[in-house]
């Protein structure tokens, strides 16, 4: 992931990850949530299709038709990027759907061409297309995540709430701002706000290094969904998932419901690593019981001389 990517990994020393303080609109939405002993966490990398991973959390023998299976037993959710340059056919969603086990959630993005390319305007045919094909994913289909262009700042509101306001009613979907314009235009943002939570609709949050002000803390309903951009197991890596860990535990306790959190880590090598030690954290802490992966060690190819 390159939003918000540092070029040089060493300034990693120099940026403030102290999370910020929870959204007073967060406080309300939790507050009035159904209360539900459940709590529903989905966790993994964001993609399943890397060759690196062959020996260390797939097989060694796997072929590359095979990794979504493998995937699928390691982890419970990913953030499916594959939607985003193009709508599934109906057989790769029957695929999808039939490859998963028992509680495994796809979030597919929504793709670029409405997104990017059309900026939200005129997008009924594809957007009823893309809406078809992922309900396909029955039971499967966790929430789906719209990230809105760069250039997408607050004076395209009106798109952006003509085009929820077309979308059946209570259909999964959550939205990514990233235009600097959404988090210093204090009245756009409220009115969008109110907006999501008066229609079910979610907010997604980046946690990267270079765009802090892209975690803007606020819920509009009673799902998390967090993409976390560690850097390549860095020390602060770990210590900010800590700290999530902890302001998770604490929105549970207020109301949370569910969370979807996407681990990316440079170029998702060690992704799986991680990931594993969310897992570890969140089970700990709030006492949960997500399978960790199962990561094998790798052979080192040692020198006879």
């Amino acid at each position: 992931m390159d939003f918000g990517k540092l070029e040089n990994i060493e300034n990693v020393e120099n940026v403030d990850f102290t999370l910020p303080f929870t959204h007073q609109f967060t406080t309300e939405v939790l507050k009035s949530a159904e209360p539900t002993s459940n709590k529903e966490v989905y966790i993994g990398p964001p993609i399943w299709a890397n060759k690196d991973w062959v020996g260390k959390i797939y097989p060694s023998n796997a072929k590359d038709k095979e990794f979504l299976y493998h995937y699928t037993r390691q982890f419970n959710t990913i953030e499916l990027n594959v939607t985003h340059y193009q709508i599934p056919s109906e057989a790769t969603i029957e695929r999808w759907r039939d490859t998963a086990p028992e509680g495994f959630r796809y979030c597919p993005k929504w793709p670029q061409a409405i997104s990017h390319d059309a900026q939200l305007v005129n997008v009924i045919l594809p957007s009823t297309q893309f809406v078809n094909a992922v309900l396909g994913l029955g039971d499967t289909l966790g929430t789906t995540f719209l990230q809105l262009g760069p250039s997408f700042d607050t004076s395209k509101v009106a798109a952006l709430e003509n085009f929820l306001k077309a979308l059946p009613e209570g259909f999964p979907i959550a939205v990514e701002f990233r235009h600097p314009s959404w988090f210093t235009d204090e009245t756009t943002w409220q009115r969008t706000i109110e907006l999501f939570r008066e229609r079910g609709i979610g907010t997604v949050m980046s946690d990267v290094a270079g765009r802090r002000d892209v975690l803007h803390m606020c819920l509009t309903t009673p799902t998390v969904v967090l993409r976390f951009v560690g850097n390549e197991l860095h020390p602060t890596d770990y210590t900010r998932a800590d700290a999530w860990v902890d302001r998770l535990a604490d929105w549970f306790g207020q109301g949370l419901q569910k969370a979807y959190i996407f681990i990316h880590c440079g170029e998702n090598l060690l992704a799986p690593e991680l990931t594993n030690y969310w897992i570890e954290q969140l089970n700990s802490k709030i006492e949960l019981s997500i399978e960790p992966p199962i990561i094998r060690p790798q052979v080192v190819q040692g020198s006879l001389f």
